[in-house]
């Protein structure tokens, strides 16, 4: 969720600024860029060139550069930035924040900044537990500011209670739920399948097709960008996902409809977009069958239909989506399985349009809801798709 986000970091003259360096860290490998803004006092407990290494930007520290005259717009900063986080926030700078003052380019950029604010405080306990900082936190939380709340443990002076700065994970994880909680899907519980599935015929062969897992990694993985806490299921696939989702490797049609049945009674909704074998061999052979004269026959016995398994038991409160990929009479048949398998919409590709199907970076769809609405969308990257596919989700679970 940080990928992209440009992020103004203020650092206050407080100790606790050497844990900056951390933060400015966790943030860049999170993909956020990062701007670094000090305070003149900062610069006396970690240098500008430990953040400026980290965050690959120069520091800013002041309104202007003595040498050149050139000055640090501290507006645009305001605007540039996606989120500002001040941490260390020190009881002076709190009180200045809190009351407008504006004494260095820090505050200046405060004052400027139309993003969400988010505040560490780091002080020593009874600075942090006088009335005029208390007074100054809830001023600033009014203003609509987010704040970090310190944590219990020893501080500067020796002494142990409230007042030191969260740790630079917690202060991340803070935001990412933070941010989170905006998302469209925040805390719905969606299961996704993705990939084909292995029937083996003996312990070296099976019988697969050509699905890469591509559409369903980027759904599951747009899921999880929207918020939602995504199950993936999938078959054998060297596609990788994103860090936040739960992915379940299975093998065979079998293994993928036992995990179904597990993670479906929990989930909002479901898209199936694995392509699952619909036969299986009758017997499977127990050593690696031998090359033969003579060719070789192997009895196949239907799968059980997933989806239609899944629609059996589905909720009234709950959405599938099937898809359905054609070589013929595509929209006939896509709309014979949407009704049959009490689907919410399908997803109807063909393998006649160029650039749809397996093993392709692109996909062209058309989405067939209950009510036979149809909606065609162009010829476009997989990870697109996957965004028209799961803002429909949003939009029924929302509605």
């Amino acid at each position: 969720m940080l990928q992209g986000k440009k992020i103004v970091l203020g650092v206050c003259g407080s100790i606790a600024a050497y844990k900056s360096a951390l933060l400015v860290r966790l943030l860049v490998k999170a993909g956020a860029e990062v701007q670094v803004v000090m305070t003149p006092d900062a610069t006396g407990f970690i240098t500008p060139l430990t953040l400026s290494t980290l965050s690959k930007k120069p520091v800013l520290v002041d309104y202007y550069k003595t040498e050149t005259g050139e000055w640090n717009n501290h507006v645009e900063l305001g605007l540039w930035a996606d989120l500002m986080l001040i941490a260390p926030a020190s009881a002076n700078t709190l009180a200045k924040m809190a009351n407008g003052l504006c004494d260095n380019l820090l505050t200046a950029v405060y004052l400027s900044a139309k993003c969400p604010v988010y505040f560490a405080p780091a002080m020593d306990l009874d600075m942090w537990k006088h009335p005029a900082t208390q007074e100054n936190v809830i001023r600033l939380t009014q203003y609509g500011n987010i704040l970090i709340p310190p944590g219990n443990g020893e501080l500067a002076s020796g002494l142990h209670g409230e007042g030191r700065m969260a740790e630079p994970e917690e202060m991340v994880d803070f935001i990412l739920g933070e941010l989170k909680k905006k998302l469209p899907l925040n805390k719905q519980k969606i299961l996704v399948t993705a990939g084909p599935t292995y029937e083996a015929i003996d312990p070296v062969r099976f019988i697969g097709n050509h699905s890469s897992g591509k559409m369903g990694f980027a759904i599951a993985d747009q899921f999880a960008k929207m918020g939602a806490d995504v199950v993936l299921i999938s078959g054998p696939s060297s596609q990788r996902s994103h860090q936040s989702v739960n992915r379940v490797d299975v093998t065979s049609a079998a293994e993928m409809l036992e995990a179904c049945q597990q993670y479906f009674p929990d989930a909002k909704a479901c898209v199936m977009s694995a392509a699952v074998a619909d036969y299986t061999p009758v017997t499977v052979a127990s050593q690696k069958i031998k090359k033969q004269d003579a060719g070789l026959n192997i009895g196949l016995k239907k799968t059980t239909d997933i989806l239609k398994t899944l629609g059996g038991i589905k909720r009234s409160d709950q959405i599938l989506v099937g898809f359905a990929l054609e070589t013929n009479d595509e929209e006939q048949n896509a709309v014979g399985k949407l009704k049959s398998k009490n689907l919410d919409f399908i997803v109807l590709n063909s393998l006649n349009d160029k650039g749809a199907g397996f093993k392709t970076d692109t996909n062209k769809i058309t989405i067939i809801d209950k009510e036979l609405h149809k909606t065609t969308y162009d010829l476009k990257g997989k990870d697109e798709v996957a965004i028209d596919i799961c803002n429909k989700v949003a939009e029924l679970i929302n509605a």
